[in-house]
Order: C-alpha cells, then structure tokens, then sequence
C-alpha cells in the first residue's frame, strides 16, 4: 500500500452527543438539502419568482424524494432486506445507507410537479431552475458513502485510492491492506463540473423549457455509467444482459433526455417567457403588502393605522368651544362677575 492514500473516516462514521447518535451519512444528506435550497431560492427568484417558493416547495418535495430513493434501493436490492434470515424491518433504516438517486428523482418529481400545479407554476421552468440545485445536492450527499465506507471502486494503488478498515475490506472479500477506487470521489468531482455546464449552457444559450434539466440528466448519467462499472459493491441486479441495472438505467435515461433535448429545442426555442402559467402571474401589490404585513408580524410591530379624519369631521383650527370666556387684550381671561 502506497504511503499516500485517500483516509477512511474516523470511527464508524458516528458521533454519540449523549444519547443522541449522529451519522455522518445523515449529515451528508441533509447538508445536501439545505445547500439545494440555498441555490434553487436565488436562482428561482432571479427568473422572476416569489421569494420563499422553493423553501415551500422543499415540503413536498424532499420527503418525496427521500421516499423514492429508498424505495427504488430496495426494489432493485430486495434481497438484502426480504431474504432468507433478514429482517424486513431494517428496509426503513434510511440512516445505514442505501438510496437509490433515480428514486429520489422520480418520486421528487411527483412532489414538485402536485406542487408546481397548485401555485400555477411552470414545471418546465421548475425543473431548469433545480437542476443545478440538485446535482450540488448530490455531490454533497455522495460523501455519506465515505462515512459508511460503501460503494467504493475496484482495487487500485493510485495515490489518491481510498484507504477502509480491514474488516470492511473483507467483508467485501478481499484482503485488509486493499485499497480502492473512491468512487463516491470520482463522482462529487463530476458532478460539480455538471453543475459548472449547466450554468454555462444556460446562460450563453438561453436554455429553457426542461432544457436545463435534461441536460443534467445526460450529463449525470454519462458519468454515472463508467463510475457504476468500477464499483464493486454486491447487487442484487449485477448481470443483466452483461451490465449492471444501474448502467442499463443510465443509457435508458440519457437516450431519453437527450432526445427531449433535441424536441424541445424545435418545439420551443427560447426560454418561457414567465415562470408562471398565464393568468397565475402574483399581484406585485399583494406580494408587497404580504411581506409588509409578515415583517411587521416578525418584529412585532403593527402597521400604523391612518389617523387622518375626512375633511367634514375635521374641527377648524381656530375654533373655540362656544361658551369660552373672552380674553381681555393681554390675552387673560377676566373671571365671572356677579
């Protein structure tokens, strides 16, 4: 083993506060998330949305998403978790790893597409706007394979292999001292350089319509599939037609999107001209007068009430009550004679 190695995580991968155990796999996902928001917030609002839409929209479509990924693990790897001597109960144990991307992307798809309908939103525009959000996300989440020390490549003495602990190494059948592909590396890096096109792409070609984001499922997937040949990591699905599973979805996705590509750019060059379906555009001034009414709530403060009184109720300035006394020429008045 060459002195220059990429370090396994330190312990287990968890940290015990207490009673309370976080998982750096969890961190992962969920740094993931937020830094997802973060992104998809400012672009969302430089198209032209209302600001806090993609915070609310994270409500439907995170535990979509995070449903879909597990779902779709588990399908193609049932047997971890239904056969002979498991216990079907650890198919929910999300924290131990095991979520399947194109899950989360279907089923988040589902979550935006319920959400996007009732906002009277574009879904074309959604999606372009998130694309980027997502693939950053995905870099981030791809370091919980570190932390759990899964999914790595095959066996390699390159300086930057990833170094595991012997019993990891054997569990995987081979020898401790092994080191291997960081895959999960190999595809934070990628994955980062996606996100780089699809901000160069859409701005110097003014792409819209689901553009974006069929550009990142290509460019996803074309990474995707040579990193999925290097790993090493037992699946149920293994062979099928001489690839993996995980391959075959990526050629299917990638032939799908690219030919979406090349429709939508005939169909409808440009970008939509709103994010927002005709006659759902927002009043600006029932979105000033909201964040008015929400900042004051915030603070505390309420709206100052309008004191003016119309003209009519008005009383004169110079008006005196009727029965006041008359002020003498020094201007005091002369008290009641008998």
């Amino acid at each position: 083993m060459l002195p220059m190695t990429f370090p396994h995580p330190p312990g287990d991968g968890v940290w015990n506060l207490g009673p309370l155990p976080l998982r750096g796999y969890a961190l992962c996902i969920i740094l993931g998330i937020v830094v997802a928001i973060w992104i998809g917030e400012r672009r969302w609002v430089a198209r032209g949305g209302r600001p806090g839409d993609v915070q609310d929209l994270a409500v439907w479509a995170v535990p979509f998403g995070v449903v879909g990924a597990r779902l779709y693990h588990v399908a193609t790897d049932w047997e971890k978790y239904f056969g002979e001597g498991r216990n079907p109960v650890t198919a929910l144990y999300v924290w131990r790893g095991g979520l399947g991307i194109w899950g989360a992307v279907a089923l988040g798809a589902l979550g935006v597409w319920i959400w996007s309908r009732r906002r009277g939103i574009r879904i074309t525009a959604l999606m372009d706007t998130l694309a980027p959000a997502v693939i950053v996300a995905q870099a981030i989440g791809r370091w919980g394979n570190w932390f759990n020390q899964e999914l790595f490549g095959k066996p390699t003495d390159l300086p930057w292999a990833l170094d595991v602990t012997d019993d990891i190494a054997r569990d995987n059948g081979y020898a401790p001292g092994t080191t291997f592909h960081p895959t999960f590396l190999y595809e934070c890096v990628w994955n980062l350089g996606v996100f780089g096109l699809l901000l160069w792409a859409e701005r110097r070609f003014k792409l819209g319509y689901g553009r974006v984001f069929a550009l990142y499922v290509m460019g996803y997937t074309l990474g995707r599939g040579w990193i999925e040949y290097l790993r090493v990591d037992a699946v149920q699905l293994d062979d099928v037609l001489g690839l993996r599973f995980n391959v075959w979805t990526s050629i299917v996705l990638f032939v799908a999107a690219a030919a979406y590509f090349v429709w939508s750019s005939r169909r409808h060059p440009g970008r939509e001209p709103s994010v927002y379906l005709p006659g759902r555009e927002p009043a600006p001034e029932a979105d000033e007068a909201g964040e008015t009414a929400a900042a004051g709530e915030a603070s505390g403060v309420e709206a100052p009430e309008d004191d003016e009184k119309p003209a009519d109720d008005a009383e004169p300035a110079d008006a005196q009550p009727a029965d006041a006394e008359p002020a003498d020429a020094d201007g005091s008045t002369r008290p009641d004679r008998p």
